[in-house]
């Protein structure tokens, strides 16, 4: 990094600690940690949205909205003498120093997976007060992602399926538990059950090493385009279709995308 990056830097924090002075911008006056939290979350989906597309321009335009929500969250709490930017950057450098001693200390580590396993090490030490084995998860993150968190922490402590059999008779047993609860008409109990398919399939993904997340993005993309497909195909309105002829027209539309996606 030279000076001129670190100038630009130092500019935005300028420029947005401007936006917040009595001369700045009311909209960003306004602005506190809680009204701030959805555009968080959308700029980060838009950036994760750029780094599916392999948009490098696209993606170094929402990193830098990402950017903006860290120093606009900087500048309210130090508003208020909580924090500053350089309290966050130098809280993060600490962290990443404390949990990488086989770089900047004599730790040594044989591959990326003992990295991960001394990194929890270093968690726990950090963190003495959480107790259990499955604390640290954010509870505002979507439920996808927290059956993912909650199952590596479990099987870090040794709950783990001795065998892939094992797996796929607990995941096949909640699915029949599931059609039981639907033949008995139980609204409740079919909602809890369909849970713990959900999160049955979460640990079949982990098992065999596959993110869920990016699994069912790309299933999402392709039934879209399935379905648009056979939108462009068919001369009337799907809705005046009956559901062979629908059927029909979805076949088409795999086959001519069979390539394509």
């Amino acid at each position: 990094m030279n000076t001129d990056d670190l100038k630009n830097l130092k500019q935005l924090i300028e420029t947005i600690a401007i936006l917040r002075s009595p001369e700045g911008c009311p909209w960003d006056r306004e602005q506190t940690h809680k009204s701030l939290r959805e555009n968080l979350l959308q700029e980060t989906y838009e950036a994760l949205d750029a780094i599916d597309k392999e948009n490098d321009d696209n993606l170094k335009e929402e990193l830098g909205d990402v950017l903006l929500q860290v120093v606009l969250h900087a500048q309210i709490a130090s508003e208020v003498n909580k924090f500053t930017i350089e309290d966050v950057a130098k809280t993060i450098t600490e962290k990443l120093i404390r949990r990488h001693p086989h770089v900047f200390s004599d730790t040594k580590v044989k591959d990326a997976d003992e990295v991960l396993v001394n990194w929890e090490k270093i968690k726990r030490k950090e963190k003495p007060e959480r107790k259990s084995a499955l604390s640290g998860i954010a509870k505002t993150m979507p439920a996808l992602l927290v059956a993912q968190e909650l199952s590596k922490k479990a099987v870090k402590t040794g709950f783990e399926w001795p065998n892939e059999e094992s797996l796929w008779e607990c995941f096949e047993s909640e699915i029949k538990e599931f059609k039981d609860e639907v033949a008995e008409n139980n609204k409740e109990l079919m909602e809890d059950e369909l849970g713990d398919i959900l999160f049955s399939v979460v640990n079949v993904a982990r098992w065999h090493k596959i993110d869920p997340e990016i699994a069912l993005i790309k299933a999402n993309k392709k039934f879209k385009a399935r379905f648009q497909m056979m939108e462009a195909l068919a001369p009337k309105d799907l809705s005046e279709y009956n559901i062979d002829e629908l059927e029909d027209f979805w076949r088409q539309a795999k086959e001519k995308l069979k390539n394509r996606l």
